[in-house]
């Protein structure tokens, strides 16, 4: 224990003592560290979130009610990325002549294709939409995890050119002389890898994650213009 204290103690004595270059690259990083940190878990709530409301939405979705009880249920999940897909459609189809539960009830072998098509397009773009809010603040992580490594980098650069300096003016290359300002190099090369690691994993993980929605958005898409386009509309309800 008392080892550990000391490696502590001797780790912030090196980053107090330290020149304001390397400050300025510590503080740099400590930056993206912390942030890429907030981010990573907004981001894993975010989610979190669309999981529990995207099962609320499809626990209504299936209980066969009309378009207009779907709809209401919709507005009440804005995370779920299907409830607005749904929400979207039904938007599209509120502009239309009939209105949604009529049109449904009314027609017989299912929507025209080109209402088919424009509701299409109107599942398209809310998709796309949704797709660019789950990728909120993922670019941040992406140039967290590729930036901060040389940021450290630079930061251990500047460290040795300033131990050689050193080496230089006291006109000795003895252990004593040189690990103090090596040590100082190195801490910046630690940090970013500090910052740049948990980044990287973060960002993996949430693009496996937007992928998977996206695959479930498309699957809703076919399955909501199938239903549209059935001889038997009735199955809304």
């Amino acid at each position: 224990m008392a080892s550990a204290d000391t490696l502590n103690t001797g780790i912030l004595a090196l980053v107090w003592n330290s020149g304001p270059i390397a400050k300025i690259v510590l503080a740099i990083l400590l930056v993206f560290s912390i942030t890429s940190w907030a981010l990573i878990v907004e981001k894993a709530w975010q989610l979190r979130r669309v999981r529990r409301q995207t099962v609320e939405f499809l626990r209504a979705f299936r209980e066969g009610r009309r378009p207009s009880a779907i709809q209401s249920a919709a507005r009440k999940l804005r995370e779920s990325p299907l409830a607005q897909l749904y929400a979207a459609a039904y938007q599209e189809m509120a502009g239309m002549t009939e209105g949604p539960d009529r049109m449904l009830d009314d027609v017989d072998d299912g929507l025209p294709a080109e209402r088919l098509e424009a509701v299409n397009r109107a599942l398209r773009r809310a998709a796309a939409h949704e797709v660019a809010q789950l990728e909120h603040y993922l670019p941040f992580l992406a140039t967290t995890a590729s930036a901060t490594p040389f940021i450290g980098l630079f930061g251990t650069v500047w460290g040795v050119i300033a131990a050689f300096h050193g080496i230089g003016q006291q006109g000795s290359a003895s252990l004593a002389v040189v690990a103090p300002g090596i040590s100082e190099a190195l801490i910046a090369t630690a940090a970013g890898l500090g910052a740049a690691i948990p980044a990287v994993i973060g960002y993996n993980y949430f693009v496996n994650r937007v992928k998977h929605w996206a695959t479930e958005m498309d699957g809703f898409t076919l399955d909501l213009l199938n239903l549209l386009s059935r001889p038997e509309p009735k199955v809304t309800r």
